[in-house]
């Protein structure tokens, strides 16, 4: 029997966590309209470096939801196959010398959770996982966590979106921005700047860096703390490199093609925004980050850049994801979330259940937007 309280539904933004939603409630039987500014995953989802992990230090819930997001894909895993986007070989860290290396109690709480990690000397780290240069790890120690892995967004957007159009969503990517109308205290759709209202019983706003502004518009609070990012990646070369490395200097991944996406705070904060809404890059920039990935790899190898992508990455305040109904305006949720591709299924799975019949699920309890307005 359906537990179904609503019909239909509009997703503002057409990143990982709408169109995870969208194909959860078509799945449920509710239609869905799709509405994107531009072509699908041209935000955040498209310059990610898309780390699939639960490391390091956090709290218990946003703990079990990011373990619930590794699970799902570990189910998508094994329903679709072996294929050259979504692979689990492990996670790589370890931190500068001195007083900002949290390795050892990294550790401890890791192992505190049963979260597979292991604390390995530098000499170790070649044969728990090939493609690193044992020289360039600081700190004296390194934790390796088998159970991690990597997604790249693009074609995992690309196989829901599949399975979307199947489904019969609607996807509309020629409008421009989409606002949510409002009737008698409700979210009763939306209105694009092309003048198209598109009526629903429920809203989502899952527009990446977009959503706090958005929510501002309806008289609600969450707190933004988004900053600029940078991806760059590659091209493919020959190298044994498969785990994700996240080091002080530099995040590295493999990408589907044979090269690696490479990323840092450092570099992120050289970008420059530009009036016109755009961020232009130094060349130095991106030839210091390239130095930087290479330094980390075994061999040394020259990296030759394919392309890079900067932008807002999403990141709430307070640093944990904002999920759920507007506590004053029924009828409209959010998803706005740091750590996107590890949440990404997840997400959508629990927003829909929420969406569709009305109900708080618990995992979500920590997580609502109304605590920034307590």
């Amino acid at each position: 029997m359906s537990e179904n309280t609503i019909s239909s539904a509009v997703i503002i933004g057409a990143g990982i966590f709408g169109v995870s939603t969208a194909v959860q409630l078509l799945r449920r039987g509710v239609s869905v309209t799709l509405i994107n500014d531009g072509p699908i995953g041209n935000g955040a989802s498209g310059r990610s470096l898309s780390w699939l992990n639960s490391a390091r230090l956090r709290s218990n819930p946003y703990h079990l939801l990011r373990m619930a997001g590794i699970d799902r894909y570990r189910t998508l895993s094994s329903q679709i196959g072996p294929v050259d986007w979504l692979q689990f070989n492990g996670g790589l860290t370890w931190d500068p010398e001195g007083k900002g290396n949290e390795i050892e109690a990294a550790y401890a709480h890791e192992v505190s959770l049963a979260y597979d990690a292991r604390h390995l000397a530098p000499s170790e780290v070649a044969h728990a996982t090939p493609g690193i240069d044992s020289t360039a790890i600081t700190g004296g120690a390194a934790i390796f966590n088998p159970g991690e892995g990597w997604v790249d967004l693009p074609s995992l957007i690309a196989l829901l979106m599949n399975e979307f159009t199947k489904k019969g969503g609607i996807l509309v990517t020629d409008e421009g921005k989409a606002h949510v109308l409002v009737e008698n205290g409700r979210a009763i759709g939306v209105k694009t700047t092309a003048d198209k209202s598109r009526l629903a019983d429920a809203v989502l706003l899952a527009t990446g860096s977009a959503v706090p502004a958005m929510a501002a518009d309806l008289g609600e609070t969450i707190v933004d703390g988004t900053p600029v990012a940078l991806l760059l990646t590659t091209k493919p070369f020959d190298h044994p490199l498969k785990a994700v490395l996240n080091t002080p200097r530099v995040a590295v991944r493999p990408t589907p093609d044979g090269g690696f996406a490479i990323d840092a705070d450092w570099a992120a904060d050289e970008v420059e925004a530009q009036p016109d809404g755009s961020y232009e890059v130094a060349q130095t920039t991106v030839d210091g980050l390239l130095t930087e990935a290479s330094k980390v790899l075994s061999g040394h190898p020259k990296l030759e850049l394919a392309s890079y992508a900067a932008g807002r990455k999403p990141i709430p305040g307070d640093g944990d994801p904002v999920l759920g109904a507007l506590p004053n305006l029924p009828g409209c949720h959010v998803a706005f979330s740091h750590s996107g591709a590890t949440l990404g299924l997840i997400v959508g799975e629990l927003t829909a259940y929420e969406m569709a019949t009305g109900k708080r699920h618990p995992l979500l309890a920590t997580f609502r937007p109304e605590r920034f307005t307590k």
